[in-house]
């Protein structure tokens, strides 16, 4: 696989599904692109908001597993 590109958190946040059509959201030190999920569609999903990190709060209280990113594509690193 090759090396992903490096994206700040400033980049990363343009990408929140309303200032741009991208809807990313990082974990783990990964971003995906989560713009064709239906769940992500305004930008948020349930109390989660895109264009930002979301490794503290998922793993503190997501009911479901990081798996859930596998359907996703990792565009970047954070």
């Amino acid at each position: 696989m090759a090396e992903q590109p490096l994206y700040t958190r400033s980049q990363l946040a343009l990408r929140n599904g309303q200032d741009r059509d991208e809807i990313w959201v990082a974990y783990r030190g990964l971003i995906y692109d989560v713009t064709r999920s239906r769940l992500w569609k305004r930008g948020n999903h349930y109390e989660h908001w895109a264009g930002q990190d979301l490794t503290r709060e998922l793993d503190q209280d997501a009911p479901h597993t990081p798996n859930v990113f596998d359907r996703f594509p990792v565009i970047g690193r954070l």
